[in-house]
């Protein structure tokens, strides 16, 4: 990621400056071939723009026409293990991040090596499941836009996340064990049928279905693309053009 320093900032704007104070003598110039003339009138402009922009600058601070907040929120994808949350939680990341806004990507990937202890027993679970969204909670408090996508499968610590953010939006990915057995990868479901995995969500654990999530995607009828436009529309209407 590059960001621009402040000292190049203050170099580009005078550069700018010194590029138009230059092209007003020169014009000045041309016009009466005075070199005095020139010279003075570009001075003045210097000193005389520095002043306006300043007021200018001033004025536009104190009005509020045009501004508007954009809060933040938790966008929280759950869903069957393989049922493509990372991949949709991705694509609305990267929209968000267009946008130019301040946004976060939270998967289980990423958090489970902060708590290497953690197993996948339905206490273990609960607990991942429960630090997530306090990490979530808290980024979301400072100002942050979370996309967060964790398989989840109890409603109780979907709801714990959900109580512990200001603006909670639970996307469920619905789809069948055998539509994600069939996109699996990795073999995890296979291996769960043989008994190589436990308390596997699907299989031989259990996936309690959110009972009123904000957005449903129907996986086997929703293509990727519009999958991610009817996220960003509902988080366009019911949060961001709301403020």
């Amino acid at each position: 990621m590059q960001y621009e320093t402040r000292s190049r900032s203050i170099l580009k704007a005078v550069s700018w400056r010194t590029l138009a104070t230059i092209t007003t003598a020169v014009i000045v110039f041309v016009f009466t071939g005075k070199v005095a003339l020139a010279l003075t009138i570009g001075f003045l402009e210097v000193f005389a723009k520095m002043g306006l922009y300043f007021v200018h600058e001033r004025v536009w601070q104190k009005l509020h026409f045009g501004k508007r907040n954009v809060p933040a929120f938790v966008v929280w994808f759950t869903g069957l293990p393989a049922s493509g949350k990372k991949h949709l939680a991705d694509g609305v990341f990267k929209q968000l991040k267009k946008e130019r806004l301040k946004v976060e990507r939270l998967d289980s990937h990423d958090i489970r090596p902060l708590f290497p202890t953690v197993g996948f027993s339905p206490e273990d679970v609960d607990r991942h499941i429960r630090r997530a969204g306090h990490l979530a909670a808290v980024l979301e408090k400072n100002g942050v836009i979370v996309i967060a996508s964790f398989v989840s499968p109890f409603r109780k610590s979907r709801e714990f996340a959900r109580g512990l953010a200001g603006n909670f939006v639970e996307v469920y990915m619905k789809t069948t064990p055998e539509a994600c057995e069939a996109r699996d990868e990795h073999g995890h479901y296979r291996a769960a049928r043989a008994g190589e995995l436990t308390h596997f969500p699907g299989v031989n654990g259990p996936y309690e279905e959110p009972q009123n999530p904000q957005v449903v995607i129907d996986v086997e009828q929703t293509a990727l693309d519009e999958a991610v436009r009817q996220v960003v529309r509902y988080l366009k209407k019911n949060i961001l053009n709301k403020t």
